[in-house]
């Protein structure tokens, strides 16, 4: 399961976005700090073609991939040396695989802090570097003595060497010039600023046709390191507390299209080269989620352990083609069924069935 961390100032949103998100009900208030335990919550993933393969079958259950959401509380500018509630809730996102910012774009008398997103993102950015170096800095000496004993270890000293100088300049990692291999190796102590990052920009209710403007300065100012979304996340908490026909209704009315959950999750799955597969048959019709590039071991291994480290081979149909056959035997009686080793590269909607044994 993905795991997303949301990091922002006090009032910048990010308990109504996990709302939106989640559809759940964590207090959105207008003062900072309200959120002082951390939020933690699912979403099923939208998917049509799930659907439309247990329709086929006649599934008995249906089981959707799913993310997880974590919300902590606000930081302000001095986290990292103690101001506001510090920096202490960033333990519970350190292992999230990406990092949501929430950067405020309205401007309220009754909400206290900046209205610009730009200064939002300068402080968060900062704080989020500074941790970081803290991290690194107690880490690379300890492993600089470890190296002397373990040749292996002489690489993961030298990318936290790297690291140090880029965070010391209060520069987030992803902006960094710093190599794939380097970051590689930094993954294990869980760095924030090591991970990928998607920007929400929360405009007003009033400011819908203004969500262009106030998105391109985020834009121009992440320049291509990270993913950048617009939109009001206060009418997509609303939205998520009705009904699904109240809810499109609302969407359809405000122009907001198909909600906040989709365009998130179509974002994210693309910034972390997210896949899905299906298996399909009368008990279950599940999605399930690899990344891109996986060979199908990997895949049978998302299953369970067994059926990777058994993996004897694969049947596999697109599931397009599956829906145009009718039925999992008709595929196969029609000789459409492929049959794949452990070289295949799983595709996106692919339909498969392990064999096994261990």
């Amino acid at each position: 399961m993905e795991r997303f961390g949301f990091v922002g100032l006090p009032n910048a949103g990010k308990s109504s976005l996990y709302n939106a998100l989640s559809g759940g009900s964590a207090l959105a208030a207008p003062y900072a700090f309200a959120t002082k335990d951390p939020n933690v919550g699912m979403a099923k993933v939208p998917d049509a073609r799930l659907y439309q393969l247990a329709e086929m079958s006649q599934t008995r259950t249906i089981i959707p991939a799913s993310v997880q959401f974590v919300d902590i509380g606000g930081l302000v500018e001095g986290a990292s040396s103690g101001e506001g509630l510090g920096n202490k809730f960033l333990a519970n996102i350190r292992e999230a695989d990406a990092i949501v910012f929430v950067l405020r774009a309205f401007e309220d008398d009754d909400v206290p802090g900046p209205s610009d997103p730009l200064e939002h993102l300068r402080i968060v950015e900062t704080e989020l570097a500074l941790a970081d170096l803290e991290t690194v800095e107690n880490q690379k000496e300890k492993r600089r003595k470890a190296a002397k004993f373990d040749k292996d270890v002489q690489d993961e000293v030298a990318a936290l060497d790297r690291a140090y100088e880029v965070l010391a300049e209060g520069t987030p990692l992803y902006r960094s010039a710093l190599d794939d291999e380097s970051r590689a190796l930094l993954r294990s102590y869980f760095l924030l600023t090591n991970k990928p990052v998607l920007a929400i920009v929360n405009v007003g209710e009033d400011d819908l046709d203004q969500i262009d403007a106030k998105t391109a300065p985020v834009i121009e100012e992440f320049g291509g390191h990270g993913e950048v979304i617009g939109m009001c996340v206060q009418l997509e908490a609303e939205a998520a507390q009705l009904d699904e026909d109240e809810r499109a209704e609302m969407l359809e009315g405000l122009g907001l299209g198909e909600g906040a959950l989709p365009r998130f999750l179509h974002t994210a799955y693309r910034m972390l080269g997210l896949r899905t597969f299906f298996t399909t048959g009368e008990k279950e019709t599940r999605a399930w989620t690899f990344r891109a590039g996986a060979k199908a071991p990997e895949c049978a291994g998302v299953i369970h352990t067994d059926f990777q480290r058994g993996f004897i081979r694969a049947e596999t149909i697109h599931w397009d083609d599956l829906l145009e056959v009718g039925s999992w035997s008709k595929a196969r009686d029609a000789g459409i069924l492929r049959v794949e080793g452990k070289e295949y590269v799983v595709e996106d909607g692919d339909v498969m069935e392990f064999r096994f044994n261990v």
